[in-house]
């Protein structure tokens, strides 16, 4: 049935062809989806870069027959906010769009630029330095249910976007990051990327965070924020309260 990319610097995909349906998750302007159903005003659409599905709103994606078949190179806009022109007009995206459809083309009708700084993904190293330099582009980001940029990001989409930047890619939710990587027994034996999963009272893995040192964790909570972790989970900053119950670390090679 053909694919889409967004005209929008974020597009949201819900769980039903509504406004008022819960949102699941969001394409990022130059994200390519694969068209599954179509209505009148939604098309419901597949992620050819995680899988997730949801719908989204057809005026705001541009359709395209097919995916060029030219080498795709792995290359995301860099620094906290940069702009594409959309057939000359300025749209301003956030950290981690990628670039490959924006790069001076026109699909689906729209004439796309990018104007702004390249991160080339086959070049950048997952070291202290740079995680840091990364995930502190996203802090004061407000928590948002669904969400996948600075502008507003959930948990998960959180440590997603942050892997994308080194080539690591991450399934959408937390629990399903949780069953890959290799476990990490004690905080002391953590590296700063490593990621640290949470519990709820049923067990179900609910929140996820980046380790940034054996006691110190950035995740998404409210706002994207650094806090103090210790064997039994997550302490706020501000209130000494325990917020989050710690239950496994993996790393991811």
């Amino acid at each position: 049935m053909g694919y889409v990319i967004p005209i929008v610097a974020v597009c949201p995909m819900r769980l039903q062809s509504s406004h008022r349906s819960e949102m699941v998750s969001q394409l990022l302007m130059g994200e390519a989806a694969q068209i599954l159903e179509m209505e009148t005003d939604f098309i419901k659409v597949r992620s050819m870069y995680d899988e997730y599905e949801g719908w989204c709103q057809r005026s705001q994606l541009a359709i395209l027959e097919a995916l060029p078949s030219r080498e795709q190179r792995s290359l995301l806009s860099k620094g906290y906010s940069s702009v594409v022109m959309v057939d000359d007009i300025s749209v301003h995206i956030g950290a981690g769009t990628p670039l490959h459809f924006l790069l001076d083309h026109e699909w689906g009708g729209y004439k796309f630029r990018y104007e702004g700084e390249v991160w080339e993904v086959a070049n950048a190293v997952f070291d202290e330095k740079t995680i840091l330099e990364l995930t502190a582009l996203y802090l004061h980001s407000p928590y948002l249910w669904g969400g996948r940029s600075v502008t507003g990001i959930d948990c998960s989409g959180f440590s997603q976007q942050v892997y994308h930047f080194f080539g690591k890619s991450l399934p959408r939710d937390a629990y399903q990051q949780a069953a890959l990587g290799e476990s990490v027994g004690f905080l002391q034996e953590t590296r700063c990327g490593d990621l640290a999963f949470f519990d709820n009272a049923e067990g179900k893995i609910t929140h996820v965070g980046i380790l940034l040192a054996p006691d110190k964790i950035i995740h998404a909570s409210g706002q994207v924020r650094v806090d103090a972790i210790d064997n039994m989970g997550i302490i706020h900053s501000k209130t000494g309260m325990r917020t989050h119950q710690l239950r496994i670390i993996k790393r991811y090679t």
